[in-house]
C-alpha cells in the first residue's frame, strides 16, 4: 500500500514539474551549480592526487630520508639550522644494519629557495645555467629507484679515484647536445672537463606542464663532487631497506645508531630527523585538504540558495493549489498522502538538479581532462554518490515545510480557496 502511495507521489510530482519546466528550471539551477562545482573539484584534486603519488613513488619504495631537520612543512628553526651536520661515516655505518640493503649519502649544490641551480655548465658552442649539482655514491640506483635513458653510471672505481665523469639529467643533456649523442662527450664545470658517461630519463613533473627543474642537473661520483665543491657538507642520506613491514624497525634502530654517534644522553632529544617520501603526501593531503573544504564551503553557498528557492517554489505550489489539495483531501486522500506527494515533488526537483550537476561535473572535468592534461583530472564514483546524496536531503529538508504545511490545510477552508 505504501509503495502505491509512493509511485503514485512520483507520478504526481513528476506531471507537476512537466508542467512548470521554466519554473522548476530556474529553481533547480542553485542545486545544479553547487553539486557541479563539487564534483569538479574532487576531480581535479583526484588527478592531483595521482599525480602526487607517482611523483612520491619514483623518489624511491622502501626508504627513509635522514637529514639534520625535516624540511617539509614547516620553516626550519634556529637550532635546527645550527645542529652537527650528518657525515659519510654515519652512512657507511648504516649500510651495516641488517634490514638496510642500500645507503646513498647525497651532496647538492643548489639554490635552494628557488629550487634551481646556480652552476653554468658548456660544451662547445652550447651553454646552460642554473644547473643542479649532485654529489651520489652508485648506490643511488637502489634508493632513489633511478633510470638511465643511455649509457651507464659511474663504478666504485671510479668514484674511489675520483673520476671525471657525469650523468646528465635529461633536459641538459638535450640542450647541450641537440640532434647529437652525448655518451663520450666532453662538458665544461666550472673550468674542469667531465665525460658524459650516462643521461637520465625525464623526471616525472608533479605540477605543470613544463619542464622539472631536476632535469637540468648533473650528477657526479661523490668523491668528484667533494673535489669541485668542498664547502659543502650538508648531507641528506637515503636509505632502502628490505621490507616494508620493517620500516618501523629500521627507523629505530637509523635513530638508536645515530643517537650512539652524536654522542646524545637519554634526557635528550634527537638532533636529525628521519622521515620518508610519504612525509611529502602528507604534506599535499593537509594542502588539498583544506583547499577542498574551503571549495565545499564555497560550493554550499550555491546549495543553500537553491535549497531556499526550492522551499520559496514549493510554497507558492501549495498556495497555487490550494483547492487541488482540498478536492484529494475531499476525495479521501490523508494527510501523510499530501505529505508525501509534496516531500517527494521537493526531492524529485533537488534530485533532478543533482543529477544535471553531476552531468555538468562530468562534461567539465572532460574538458579539464583534455585542456589541462598535466592535471589527469578524474570523475570521483564517491563523489558522486556523495552528490546524490546531498541533493536528496536538501530536497528533504527544504521540501519537508511546505509538504507539512500542504498537509495541514482544513479541506474546507480549502475548497472555498479561489
Amino acid at each position: 500500500m505504501k509503495l502505491a502511495h509512493a509511485k503514485e507521489a512520483v507520478k504526481l510530482a513528476v506531471d507537476t514539474l512537466r508542467k512548470n519546466k521554466l519554473r522548476s528550471g530556474l529553481t533547480i539551477l542553485g542545486i545544479t551549480i553547487g553539486i557541479s562545482t563539487v564534483i569538479l573539484i574532487s576531480s581535479a584534486i583526484n588527478g592531483l592526487n595521482s599525480n602526487i603519488s607517482h611523483f612520491v613513488s619514483s623518489l624511491g619504495t622502501n626508504d627513509l630520508w635522514i637529514f639534520q631537520f625535516e624540511p617539509f612543512g614547516k620553516r626550519p628553526t634556529t637550532e635546527e639550522l645550527n645542529r652537527k651536520k650528518l657525515t659519510y661515516e654515519d652512512a657507511m655505518a648504516m649500510r651495516l644494519l641488517p634490514h638496510v640493503v642500500a645507503v646513498d649519502p647525497e651532496l647538492t649544490k643548489q639554490n635552494f629557495q628557488t629550487g634551481l641551480g646556480s652552476v653554468s655548465l658548456k660544451a662547445g658552442t652550447h651553454k646552460i645555467e642554473n644547473t643542479i649539482l649532485n654529489g651520489t655514491t652508485s648506490e643511488v640506483t637502489q634508493t632513489a629507484d633511478i633510470e638511465l635513458d643511455e649509457g651507464r653510471l659511474w663504478t666504485d672505481a671510479e668514484e674511489a679515484r675520483s673520476a671525471k665523469v657525469v650523468v646528465l639529467g635529461h633536459d641538459a643533456a638535450e640542450d647541450l647536445y641537440p640532434n647529437e649523442d652525448p655518451i663520450g662527450k666532453d662538458v665544461d664545470c666550472e673550468g674542469t672537463i667531465y665525460t658524459v658517461i650516462g643521461v637520465l630519463a625525464p623526471q616525472p613533473q608533479p605540477f605543470g606542464s613544463g619542464r622539472n627543474t631536476q632535469d637540468n642537473s648533473a650528477y657526479f661520483p661523490l668523491e668528484t663532487f667533494r673535489h669541485l665543491h668542498p664547502e659543502v657538507l650538508d648531507y641528506w642520506l637515503v636509505a632502502k631497506y628490505d621490507n616494508p613491514a620493517n620500516r618501523d624497525l629500521v627507523t629505530e634502530e637509523v635513530r638508536e645508531l645515530l643517537r650512539v654517534r652524536r654522542k646524545l644522553r637519554n634526557d635528550q632529544d634527537d638532533n636529525f630527523a628521519i622521515f620518508s617520501p610519504d612525509s611529502l603526501t602528507r604534506l599535499w593531503n593537509q594542502l588539498t585538504g583544506g583547499l577542498f573544504l574551503f571549495m565545499v564551503a564555497v560550493s554550499s553557498v550555491g546549495l543553500m540558495v537553491g535549497g531556499v528557492g526550492v522551499m520559496n517554489i514549493m510554497l507558492v505550489s501549495v498556495t497555487e493549489r490550494t483547492r487541488e489539495i482540498g478536492v484529494r483531501k475531499a476525495i479521501g486522500a490523508t494527510r501523510s498522502d499530501i505529505l508525501l506527494q509534496f516531500t517527494t515533488e521537493a526531492v524529485t526537483l533537488c534530485m533532478v538538479g543533482g543529477l544535471l550537476g553531476v552531468l555538468c561535473g562530468a562534461l567539465f572535468t572532460l574538458i579539464l581532462h583534455f585542456a589541462v592534461s598535466f592535471l589527469h583530472a578524474a570523475l570521483s564514483a564517491l563523489w558522486v554518490a556523495i552528490a546524490f546524496l546531498v541533493s536528496w536531503v536538501i530536497g528533504l529538508v527544504f521540501g519537508i515545510y511546505p509538504a507539512w504545511k500542504a498537509s495541514n490545510l482544513d479541506p474546507i477552508e480549502a475548497l472555498r480557496y479561489e
